[in-house]
C-alpha cells in the first residue's frame, strides 16, 4: 500500500467521523483542508433516484452560479457571417463552421463549452461521437443552440454551469474555487442544488434527491444534510 502524504493524512483526520453536515460546515471543512499549490476547485456531486436510461427519467439543465465559477471558460461558436461577428464580438473564444468541425474532428478541442445557430447543426451533429460523452454537444434545452449567440457566449463567461446527470445517476460539478469565501461557495452550492431540484423529471419515482457530497480538487469528500442544500 502506497504511504500517505503529510498533507493526505492530515486531510483524512480531519474528515474521519463527519457525514451529513451542514452546507456551511461542510464548506468550511473543504475549504479549510484544500491546500494543494494551486486554487482548488470546490466540486458537488449528487446522487439521484433516477435511472437515466429511460427518457423520463434524464435530468438535464444549467444555473447561473450568484457568485461566478472562477473559471476562465473558453468557448467556441459554430455560426456564420453576421453570427459568427456577434459571437466574437461578444468573446467568443473561437468561432468558425466547416474549419471548426474539421480541426475537432482532428483532435483539437480547445474549448470547455460549445455554442451553435440552428442552421449549423447539421454540421455540427457529425461532430456527436466526439462532442456527446465530453457533455459538449449544443443543446437547444440548455440555450446552446441558439439565434443569439452573444447571450449565450456572455451566460457562459459569466458563471453559468450545465449538468447533466451520468449512467449511475450522478451529476458532477464544479461550484467555485476554494480561494472564494465561504459564504459565496455555500451561495453557489444551493443555487445548484435547487437548479438540480427543479430538474426533476416527471418519470422520477420515490427519494428523487438521495446524497450530496462535497469535496476540492484534491481533497476528500464530506457529505452534507440533504435539507441543508435545499432548504426544505
Amino acid at each position: 500500500m502506497a504511504k500517505l502524504g503529510k498533507r493526505t493524512k492530515a486531510a483524512r483526520e480531519a474528515f474521519a467521523g463527519k457525514e451529513n453536515l451542514s452546507v456551511e460546515e461542510a464548506v468550511a471543512l473543504v475549504k479549510g483542508n484544500a491546500n494543494a499549490k494551486f486554487d482548488e476547485t470546490v466540486e458537488i456531486a449528487l446522487n439521484l433516484g433516477v435511472d437515466p436510461r429511460h427518457a423520463d427519467q434524464m435530468v438535464r439543465g444549467k444555473v447561473s452560479l450568484p457568485a461566478g465559477t472562477g473559471k476562465d471558460v473558453r468557448v467556441a461558436v459554430f455560426a456564420r457571417g453576421d453570427k459568427a461577428e456577434e459571437a466574437k464580438k461578444a468573446g467568443a473564444d473561437i468561432v468558425g463552421a466547416e474549419d471548426l468541425m474539421e480541426t475537432v474532428q482532428g483532435g483539437k478541442i480547445d474549448f470547455d463549452r460549445c455554442i451553435a445557430t440552428p442552421d449549423m447543426m447539421p454540421i455540427v451533429g457529425r461532430l456527436g461521437k466526439v462532442l456527446g460523452p465530453r457533455n459538449l454537444m449544443p443543446n437547444p434545452k440548455v440555450g446552446t443552440v441558439t439565434m443569439d449567440v452573444a447571450e449565450a457566449v456572455a451566460a457562459a463567461k459569466g458563471g453559468e454551469v450545465q449538468f447533466k446527470v451520468e449512467k449511475a445517476g450522478v451529476i458532477h460539478a464544479g461550484v467555485g474555487k476554494a480561494s472564494f469565501a465561504e459564504d459565496k461557495l455555500a451561495e453557489n452550492i444551493r443555487a445548484f442544488v435547487d437548479a438540480v431540484a427543479k430538474a426533476k423529471p416527471t418519470g422520477a419515482k420515490g427519494t428523487y434527491m438521495k446524497k450530496v457530497s462535497l469535496s476540492s480538487t484534491m481533497g476528500p469528500g464530506v457529505s452534507i444534510d440533504v435539507t441543508s442544500a435545499t432548504g426544505n
